[in-house]
């Protein structure tokens, strides 16, 4: 029973205090080399140079929790996070490597590409994917690719799909509601029914969209169950 002089709980706040607790579980550079799980898992996923270490950190609200390489496309691991109490974390976020980087060999690229499309298809437990694209180039080839590697379980509903549009704070409000009228028809390849696609602007130096974007990841490890009249 609750204390109706209580005021209600704050959404955002709920969701960015969840962020907030998350830690390094583990680093993979092979998809077997990733614990067995049951939680419910979140990759981060993108080109080099898009800002995805940075928002993760953002989301988070830790300087060092994701490690942007001083090389971009050299850190070629997926690193997991626990979220949630320490004794009983609820959910998992995986880093992906940053994919599209020149300086890096192409046996590399092809390895890595491998393990992605992998990862993307068959990891089981994997419940989200966050793409961070930066917002003034839109979604370029690489990215693309990337949808095609995913598109199947976004369709049908298993994994749902969000977008970040970062760097927001390097555009003015003409041309952010012009990137994201551009990649939400590229998005709609992946539309049906059951998919759940988002899209956003997002600034890790503004911290537009922070907000937003803690309250849907929260919500996908946090589903709401139907009741029996739905």
């Amino acid at each position: 029973m609750t204390d109706a002089s209580s005021p209600p709980a704050n959404p955002e706040k709920i969701a960015l205090a969840w962020t907030h607790t998350a830690r390094f579980l583990t680093t993979a550079s092979q998809l077997d080399q990733l614990p067995a799980t049951e939680l419910p898992e979140i990759a981060f996923v993108g080109r080099s140079n898009a800002g995805k270490s940075t928002a993760i950190n953002t989301l988070a609200q830790q300087k060092r929790l994701a490690f942007a390489s001083k090389t971009p496309g050299r850190t070629q691991h997926i690193n997991l996070f626990e979220l949630g109490p320490k004794d009983a974390p609820d959910a998992l976020f995986a880093d992906l490597p940053g994919y599209g980087y020149a300086a890096v060999n192409r046996e590399s690229k092809l390895r890595w590409q491998k393990v992605m499309a992998d990862y993307l298809e068959v990891r089981r437990s994997l419940s989200g994917v966050v793409l961070m694209v930066d917002s003034r180039l839109g979604l370029t080839e690489l990215d693309q690719q990337l949808l095609e590697f995913v598109a199947p379980r976004v369709r049908t509903g298993a994994v749902k799909f969000l977008v970040l549009l970062t760097k927001a704070d390097k555009l003015n409000r003409k041309e952010g509601e012009a990137s994201l009228r551009a990649v939400s028809e590229q998005l709609g390849v992946l539309a049906t029914d059951e998919a759940d696609v988002g899209i956003t602007l997002f600034s890790a130096l503004s911290k537009r969209g922070l907000g937003d974007v803690a309250q849907a990841l929260h919500g996908w490890a946090h589903p709401i169950a139907p009741t029996a009249a739905e």
